[in-house]
């Protein structure tokens, strides 16, 4: 019998422990990030994630959004010993249709250099035209 696996918007539900041992140690955009960076992002974010039968964790995705107008997918991952079965579009399918059903969320931005064909089946592109996007960096 193949384990099932279930959705979650409950932020009381995420393991903070696990998550950042995830994304701090295995993660390339998030490596060496600290536990207390973590949880704060985690406080300031909707939270979702991906439970198997068991009810262990093996999935997390956070957005960042203002709950009207845009949002910003990330820390999008998936625990090795889950991929493959397709958690990762579970996770992204669950995250949509929240921000569909609660929010009036007109668009949803991420970034990726390495799932561009996962996000691509949920509608993800490359903006049209001259790209307007812009980031600055912080020095800390």
């Amino acid at each position: 019998m193949s384990p099932s696996f279930t959705f979650s918007d409950d932020p009381a539900l995420i393991d903070r422990q696990l998550v950042h041992r995830w994304l701090s140690e295995q993660a390339y955009w998030a490596k060496g990030r600290t536990r207390e960076m973590q949880d704060a992002a985690i406080d300031a974010s909707r939270n979702y994630s991906i439970r198997d039968d068991h009810d262990r964790q093996v999935a997390y995705a956070r957005v960042v959004t203002d709950g009207v107008t845009f949002a910003w997918l990330c820390d999008v991952f998936v625990d090795e010993s889950a991929r493959g079965r397709g958690i990762g579009r579970m996770l992204v399918t669950g995250v949509i249709d929240d921000l569909q059903h609660s929010s009036t969320v007109k668009r949803i931005m991420l970034a990726t250099s390495d799932a561009d064909g996962l996000y691509a089946k949920f509608g993800f592109a490359e903006p049209d035209g001259p790209s307007t996007y812009m980031i600055r960096p912080m020095s800390h």
